[in-house]
């Protein structure tokens, strides 16, 4: 069995965004180095194209061509990557990739565009328990990202925003429609926008908190996925945490969150790729 290091690709298609990751992997154990990584807005154009291109240009940037690709590997909305090799349910993707952004977390909280999940893991990243939200938007990036257009701000700049607050109103709907609402009484109300924006990111860092008491998680905590890079949400999980009593938890982030589903894709494709190999030697042998 060849034991070289490979190229593996990571390709996350998410609602909003697709993500990907080019990897270099080492079968022997060492650390898997990340050569190029890609962010695309799919907005109103066709995700298999945002895919294909996504492809073709992490392999034109890199000199490489696909058949270098030993595994391409989907997850997310998979059937969006018409050349995979083979697809990775979300959870098991962003489980791997917190471990491997954050290799002494016991437990991932995947924040993306839809739910937040948290998920207990073990050292390899394997999923050992998990919680999640319901499906309703209010508690997503998604919710964040329609809420940010209608204050008028780049979903990257709520983070910072948030972190200008000095007297935060909590929106007191529930779902998505009523949380909106809620908004835009405040806004009408004449409440200031970092203090809107501070409270939708303690509306949803106080689920974050919930779902980690239901789970009985272990720390470190690693905070993954879009919502993961945003420091107002960091922040307000971090005080909601301290508040409620759960000073024992130990939250880290990464500046590369987003990437964890295509990370995680990755390097379970380099590692399916040299099980596959090891069990066609045995039968050759």
């Amino acid at each position: 069995m060849n034991d070289k290091m490979i190229y593996t690709m990571g390709i996350d298609m998410g609602g909003s965004y697709a993500k990907g990751v080019l990897l270099h992997y080492d079968p022997t154990g060492g650390i898997h180095q990340v050569l190029d990584k890609r962010t695309e807005k799919i907005r109103k154009r066709n995700p298999k194209d945002v895919a294909l291109e996504m492809i073709g240009r992490l392999l034109e940037e890199n000199k490489l061509e696909e058949k270098d690709i030993a595994y391409l590997a989907s997850t997310g909305e998979g059937e969006m990557v018409e050349q995979k090799t083979g697809h990775f349910y979300s959870m098991t993707a962003h489980s791997r990739g917190g471990i491997f952004l954050a290799p002494e977390a016991r437990t991932v909280v995947d924040m993306g565009g839809l739910y937040v999940r948290a998920i207990k893991v073990d050292h390899r990243g394997k999923v050992m328990d998990y919680k999640m939200t319901g499906q309703c938007a209010s508690g997503s990036g998604q919710f964040i990202e329609n809420i940010s257009r209608y204050l008028g701000l780049a979903v990257e700049e709520v983070g910072e925003m948030s972190l200008k607050a000095d007297c935060p109103e909590v929106p007191s709907g529930i779902c998505a429609v009523l949380a909106e609402t809620d908004v835009i009484n405040l806004v009408s109300k004449g409440l200031s926008t970092p203090n809107i924006v501070k409270g939708i990111n303690i509306s949803i860092a106080n689920r974050v908190i919930k779902l980690l008491g239901s789970l009985k998680a272990e720390s470190p905590i690693v905070l993954v996925g879009g919502m993961g890079m945003n420091v107002g949400m960091i922040q307000a999980i971090r005080e909601l945490a301290e508040e409620s009593g759960s000073k024992d938890y130990s939250f880290l982030s990464h500046p590369d969150a987003i990437y964890s589903g295509a990370l995680g894709a990755a390097v379970w494709g380099g590692f399916r790729y040299f099980k596959l190999k090891e069990k066609q030697f045995v039968f050759v042998a």
